[in-house]
C-alpha cells in the first residue's frame, strides 16, 4: 500500500464511521475508534511510515504527534467558537466549580485508583490523573444535542467540556516535568512558576489574537472568501508560537482566541464558525481512527478485570464525587448536579495528549518506564472507549429518569402564527405532538397561547433570542411565515440548532420560484405538503371553509378510503404513529400512510358523499 492510498483511506474510514453512528444513533467516537483499532490490524501507522522511510523507527510518531497536537489546536479554537458568555448567568459558577475544585478531585481520584487497582508507579499514575481530567467535548456536543436537558444543565457541561482540555494538557505537563524530568528535585515554586507563565502565555496570546483578527475583520483588510482560511491560519500559527513560549499554552490561546471572536460585538463571525465545524468533524475522524490503530489490542486485553475495575471507580466514584464536592452550595439543584455526575465522557485531547507523553517518555525513561508509557496509551484508550460506550447509552434514560429532558423530540418549532398555522399547532398538539410557535407579532402569539399552545414573541432570525428558545423535547422546525425570505433566513440561521434534514418550508410564492429577481430554489429546505403548496394557498384554502383533520387509519378504513371520502383536493400534510413520532409530508419524499397511523390532512368541511364520489369515477 502506497502513502497516497493510505491517506486517502484514512479519512473516508472517517466519514463512514460518522454515517454509521448517525444511522444507528451510537456515539460517533466509538465506532470511530472501532475502525481504527481494526485498520490498525492490517496497518500500523507507525510501522507503515516506518517502512516508507527505510527503516526509521521514529519517522511516524515524528510526523503524526505534530499533526496531532495540530489538529487538536483547531479542534479547540472550534469549541471556544461555541462559547458564549451570555450563557455564563445560569452557569457560570457552576462551570468555574467544576474545572477547578472537580478537576482537583479528579485527579486525585485517578491517582489513586491508577496506583491501587492498576498498580501503576505513583508518579505514573499521576501523569494518568492529570490526562483524565479532561472530558470530551466532541463528545459531550453530540450527546447534549440528543438528550436536550436543561438549558443550565447543557451549558454548564460544554463549558466545562471546552475549558477544562487545556488545563488538563497543561497539568499533564506541570507533572511530566517535575516527577520524570526533575524527579529527583522536584520543586513546587518551580511548578507554580511554569503554571503562572503557561496560563499566562495563553491568555495574552489569545486576547491579543482574537483582538488583531477582529480588526482586520472590521477594517475589510481581507476578502470574505478568506475570512474562514486567514483565521484558521492565524489560530494555527498562534498556537505554535505559544507552544514554542510554553509547552501546551497553544490549546488556551486557541481557545481564548475563539471565546474573544464569538463574544465581540464588532463584526460577524459566523461564517467563520461554519468552516470550523466542517474541519472539526474531518479532523476527528481522521484523529481517531489514526490513534486508534496506533493502539495494540492484545495490549487491552493484558489489563483485564483490573482495568474494568478502573473504568467502574471512574465512572461510579470519581465522577460523582468530584461533580458533588464542587458543587455544594451551586445553584444546580440534586437533580441536575446528579446528571452532569453522570457524563463524562473522555475524547480526543485524552488521545493525543496521551500517546504524547508516552512518546516523550519513551524518549526520556529511566528503567522501567517504557513499558509503562506504553501501558498510559492503552489504559487512556480503554477510558475512552468504556466512558464513551457507559455514558452514550445512558444520559438519555438519566436525563428521563431525572425529569431533565422529554421523553422524545418529536417536537416542532414553528416560525409564524397566522390562524391557519395555529389551528395546524393545536391539531398537531391534540395528537401528543408538542408544538412552540415563534412570532413578532404580539397578538398573534396571544392568541396562540389562548388556544393553549406554547408561543414565544421574539425575531428567529435574532441570534441571542434563539438561545433563550427552551428546545427540550423539540427535533425539527417547520418555516411557515407569509414572507419567502423570512422563512429561508430563519432556517439558514437555525442549522445549527437542527439537522438539515429536520428543516422544513413553505413552498416559494409563484413570484419568487422564477426570474431573476426570485429567490433560488438551493435556499430551501424541504419543501412542505406538496407542489403549489404555498403560504397564501393554503390560507386561501382555509378561508374557504378547509379545516385540518386528523383520522387513525385502520385494515377497515385505508387511505385510500380517507381519500375517497373527502375529495382529491384533500392536502396531506404529516403523519403521526403511535409512538408519537412524526413523519411530514414534503415534495421530495411524499408519504404513503398505513393502518395504524394517524393522517394529518387539509380537508373540505364537508366529507364528499359516498354516491357523489361513485358519480364522479
Amino acid at each position: 500500500m502506497d502513502l497516497l492510498f493510505y491517506l486517502a483511506l484514512v479519512p473516508s474510514l472517517g466519514s463512514a464511521a460518522q454515517w454509521l453512528a448517525h444511522r444507528t444513533n451510537l456515539p460517533s467516537i466509538l465506532l470511530l475508534l472501532l475502525f481504527g483499532v481494526g485498520l490498525g490490524q492490517f496497518i500500523n501507522p507507525d510501522d507503515f511510515l516506518a517502512e516508507l522511510t527505510g527503516g526509521d523507527a521514529t519517522a511516524g510518531p515524528k510526523l503524526l504527534f505534530p499533526l496531532v497536537s495540530l489538529s487538536v489546536g483547531i479542534i479547540m479554537f472550534e469549541g471556544g467558537l461555541s462559547l458564549r458568555l451570555e450563557e455564563l448567568r445560569e452557569s457560570g459558577s457552576a462551570a468555574l466549580r467544576l474545572v477547578t475544585i472537580g478537576a482537583a478531585v479528579t485527579m486525585a481520584g485517578v491517582t489513586i485508583a491508577a496506583h491501587q487497582i492498576l498498580d501503576f508507579p505513583w508518579r505514573m499514575s499521576l501523569l494518568l490523573g492529570a490526562i483524565l481530567v479532561v472530558t470530551g467535548p466532541t463528545v459531550i456536543g453530540p450527546l447534549l444535542r440528543h438528550v436536550r436537558p436543561s438549558r443550565r444543565v447543557a451549558s454548564a457541561l460544554k463549558w466545562e467540556g471546552i475549558v477544562i482540555d487545556p488545563i488538563g494538557a497543561v497539568l499533564a505537563v506541570l507533572v511530566f516535568e517535575q516527577a520524570f524530568l526533575h524527579g529527583d528535585d522536584p520543586s513546587l515554586r518551580i511548578a507554580l512558576g511554569m503554571l503562572a507563565w503557561t496560563s499566562l502565555v495563553g491568555v495574552v496570546l489569545g486576547v491579543l489574537s482574537g483582538w488583531l483578527m477582529t480588526l482586520v475583520l472590521r477594517k475589510f483588510w481581507l476578502p470574505d472568501m478568506l475570512h474562514g482560511v486567514a483565521a484558521l491560519s492565524f489560530a494555527l500559527l498562534m498556537y505554535a508560537i505559544s507552544d514554542q513560549l510554553a509547552h501546551e499554552s497553544g490549546l488556551i490561546t486557541v481557545t481564548v482566541m475563539g471565546i474573544w471572536l464569538i463574544n465581540q460585538k464588532q463584526v460577524d463571525v459566523e461564517h467563520v464558525v461554519e468552516l470550523k465545524e466542517n474541519l472539526r468533524t474531518l479532523l476527528i475522524g481522521c484523529l481517531f481512527v489514526l490513534l486508534g490503530s496506533r493502539v495494540d489490542i492484545n495490549n487491552v486485553i493484558e489489563i483485564g478485570w483490573p482495568g474494568l475495575l478502573f473504568l467502574g471507580v471512574l465512572i461510579l466514584v470519581v465522577r460523582p464525587l468530584s461533580v458533588y464536592l464542587s458543587l455544594i452550595g451551586s445553584p444546580l439543584n440534586y437533580r441536575e448536579q446528579t446528571f452532569i455526575a453522570g457524563l463524562a465522557p473522555r475524547g480526543i485531547v485524552a488521545a493525543a495528549v496521551s500517546s504524547i507523553f508516552a512518546l516523550e517518555l519513551q524518549r526520556n525513561a529511566v528503567e522501567g518506564d517504557v513499558a509503562s508509557a506504553d501501558q498510559l496509551v492503552t489504559v487512556t484508550f480503554l477510558v475512552i472507549v468504556g466512558t464513551v460506550a457507559v455514558y452514550g447509552m445512558l444520559a438519555s434514560p438519566l436525563a428521563k429518569f431525572l425529569q431533565l429532558a422529554d421523553e422524545n423530540n418529536h417536537g416542532v418549532l414553528i416560525a409564524g402564527a397566522d390562524a391557519w398555522v395555529r389551528e395546524f399547532a393545536s391539531e398537531l398538539q391534540a395528537n401528543q405532538v408538542h408544538v412552540m410557535l415563534v412570532d413578532t407579532n404580539y397578538n398573534k402569539i396571544s392568541q396562540a397561547k389562548m388556544d393553549g399552545l406554547g408561543g414565544v414573541c421574539m425575531n428567529i432570525l435574532n441570534e441571542h433570542a434563539r438561545e433563550e428558545l427552551n428546545l427540550a423535547g423539540i427535533g425539527r422546525m417547520m418555516a411557515m411565515t407569509p414572507n419567502d425570505e423570512v422563512n429561508t433566513l430563519s432556517l439558514r440561521e437555525c442549522r445549527t440548532l437542527f439537522d438539515r434534514s429536520r428543516l422544513y418550508q413553505l413552498t416559494f410564492s409563484l413570484k419568487n420560484s422564477h426570474g431573476r429577481r426570485g429567490l433560488t430554489k438551493n435556499l430551501l429546505g424541504r419543501e412542505l405538503f406538496g407542489e403549489g403548496m404555498t403560504f397564501s394557498a393554503i390560507a386561501a384554502m382555509y378561508q374557504a371553509g378547509a379545516t385540518f383533520k386528523s383520522t387513525k387509519l385502520t385494515d377497515a378504513f385505508t387511505y385510500d378510503d380517507f381519500m375517497e371520502r373527502y375529495g382529491e383536493d384533500t392536502v396531506l400534510l404529516c403523519v403521526i404513529k403511535d409512538d408519537n413520532s412524526l413523519s411530514i409530508n414534503t415534495v421530495g419524499d411524499p408519504l404513503r400512510p398505513v393502518s395504524g397511523q394517524t393522517v394529518l390532512a387539509l380537508v373540505h368541511s364537508v366529507p364528499v358523499p359516498p354516491d357523489h364520489a361513485v358519480m364522479q369515477s
